[in-house]
This record gives C-alpha cells, sequence and structure tokens, in this order.
C-alpha cells in the first residue's frame, strides 16, 4: 500500500476510531487524547504493517493495545507502597466518604428493593448485576435482546429513583 493510499485510509477510519476509543474511555477528551495516540502510533509504524492483511483491524488493535497498555500504567502509578516506619499509612482508618451512617444504605435494603420488583425486572436484573451478559440473559428467558436490556434500564431506574433521596 503506498504512503498516500496508506494516509487517506487511516483518515477515513477516524470516526470509527474516534466512536472506539470514547466506548473504550467513556470520556471525551481521553477518547481524542487516545484516537491521537493511535494515529500518531500507526503512522511511525507505517512500515510494519503487512499487505495482505485488514487495515481496519490492525489499526483498530493498535488502539486497544494502547488503552489497555495506559490503563496498566495508569493502575500502577496509583498504587501506594507504604514504606514509612511501623506502615503508618496502612494503619490509618481510611475516610469512607460518607459524611454519616445514615447516609449510606445497606444491602439489606437494596436486596428488599430488587425483590420487590415484578419478575419480569428482577429476574433480568438480578442475572445482569450477577454476571451474566444481555445475550446470555436473553437466551435464558428466551426473549429478544432489546427487551432485555430495557428491562434492565427500567429496573436500573426504578432504584435509582427509591434511593434518590439517600445522595
Amino acid at each position: 500500500m503506498g504512503t498516500t493510499n496508506f494516509k487517506s485510509n487511516l483518515m477515513a477510519l477516524q470516526d470509527n476510531l474516534l466512536n472506539f476509543a470514547y466506548m473504550l474511555t467513556s470520556n471525551r477528551d481521553d477518547a481524542y487524547d487516545l484516537l491521537q495516540d493511535t494515529t500518531l502510533k500507526v503512522l511511525d509504524n507505517q512500515d510494519k504493517y503487512a499487505e495482505n492483511t485488514n487495515f481496519k483491524g490492525w489499526v483498530f488493535t493498535i488502539m486497544r493495545n494502547i488503552f489497555i497498555n495506559n490503563y496498566r500504567h495508569n493502575a500502577r502509578v496509583a498504587t501506594m507502597v507504604d514504606t514509612t516506619e511501623n506502615l503508618y499509612h496502612l494503619n490509618v482508618s481510611q475516610d469512607s466518604g460518607l459524611v454519616a451512617p445514615e447516609g449510606s444504605y445497606t444491602a439489606r435494603e437494596i436486596t428488599d428493593a430488587i425483590n420487590s420488583f415484578a419478575d419480569e425486572y428482577r429476574i433480568p436484573f438480578s442475572m445482569h448485576v450477577a454476571g451474566y451478559k444481555y445475550d446470555e440473559i436473553a437466551k435464558k428467558m428466551g426473549l429478544p435482546l432489546g427487551t432485555i436490556k430495557s428491562r434492565i434500564f427500567f429496573a436500573r431506574k426504578q432504584l435509582q429513583k427509591r434511593f434518590a433521596d439517600y445522595r
């Protein structure tokens, strides 16, 4: 692929890449940064692109790898190692962020709220919270994927409405 064709193919993917970056980061500014990093890395590694491979897949893989590497780096940087004598920082009580105990709600209250839902909302929401993916829930319940997504959405909205006074 010639240099001009390579760059034009890369430019044609910018909108798709931005959408993918936004999906990964959930932040507009971070998505633009990821898009810029990916574009630069693709241009720097143009000579490593093999002619008969999927260009779009190659570029998206680069973006995904940059995102993963940045995530791992940020996780390492955020880790604090206590090197003080007697592990002073580890023994200091941590602020929970709650002003008072009555400012939070218990797992029992949340469970009771979920159990009060009609089965059509409670079952898919409980499965989702347990870690099932939308398509797995749809298959198990024999319902369309869109129905499952909307029921989980409405269950979530009901919980938000019920616990709105805790904010």
